[in-house]
């Protein structure tokens, strides 16, 4: 059984959402890589687009563009994902995942490029809070 979470951006209000998919739903990511671009129907989000971003596996690390295939590898990196900002010129070993999702990929991030009818993050009715006094 495959499963992911799917964290879906907006750039256009800048929220993300969190959404778990599983078996055919999820299967249909499986090969897909960074940078591909997708329709919203197979996951139940009709009119949507996205485009993949990243992800992360299972044991948290994340996706690199520029690492080809469903692999993990360490890797020297200077500046980029899996990387925190570092004195220049100084490169590290660090551990980063392929650009390919795969059974072990448990988080993708998405970005919407085109939306859809219905909207993404539903407006919740706020509820003043009563005042103690």
């Amino acid at each position: 059984m495959v499963e992911f979470k799917l964290v879906i951006g907006d750039p256009k209000t800048g929220k993300c959402k969190q959404v778990p998919v599983a078996n055919e739903s999820a299967t249909f990511f499986v090969g897909k890589k960074i940078g591909d671009h997708i329709r919203g129907e197979a996951f139940d989000f009709a009119g949507y687009e996205f485009e993949i971003t990243g992800g992360a596996d299972y044991c948290g690390f994340p996706m690199r563009k520029d690492l080809e295939g469903p692999i993990r590898k360490r890797i020297f990196i200077t500046t980029g994902i899996g990387i925190r900002k570092s004195d220049k010129g100084v490169k590290k070993m660090k551990t980063v995942c392929g650009n390919t999702i795969h059974e072990k990929t448990t988080q993708i991030s998405l970005k919407v490029l085109k939306a859809g009818k219905k909207p993404l993050f539903e407006e919740a009715a706020e509820a003043a809070p009563a005042e103690k006094k």
